[in-house]
């Protein structure tokens, strides 16, 4: 199982353009066959460290991570709302 979380920094921190980040990663849902789990939520400590919004999902194989980030609706949908909308992503994968 890989793991991939990423956390992103919104550009305009309203809770509007929050919420739209959040419910376009829970987009994916249903969408693309290789993921397995999808989970989304918004900051609710707001720290100064604090980013925005988590995202949480898993694969069964790194190929599946890899076929993940070329899949037409993520690569073509999710990555540029994400790029317009953020100031700051960042991301870790893990298996276990």
């Amino acid at each position: 199982m890989v793991t991939h979380i990423v956390f992103f920094k919104l550009a305009e921190q309203t809770a509007e353009k929050i919420a739209a980040v959040r419910d376009k990663l829970l987009s994916m849902e249903g969408k693309i066959a290789e993921l397995r789990h999808l989970e989304a939520g918004i900051d609710v400590i707001r720290s100064e460290r604090s980013y925005d919004v988590a995202l949480i999902t898993r694969f069964d194989s790194l190929a599946d991570l890899q076929s993940y980030q070329v899949h037409p609706y993520h690569a073509g949908e999710v990555v540029p709302f994400m790029k317009a909308n953020c100031s700051s992503i960042v991301a870790v994968d893990f298996e276990g």
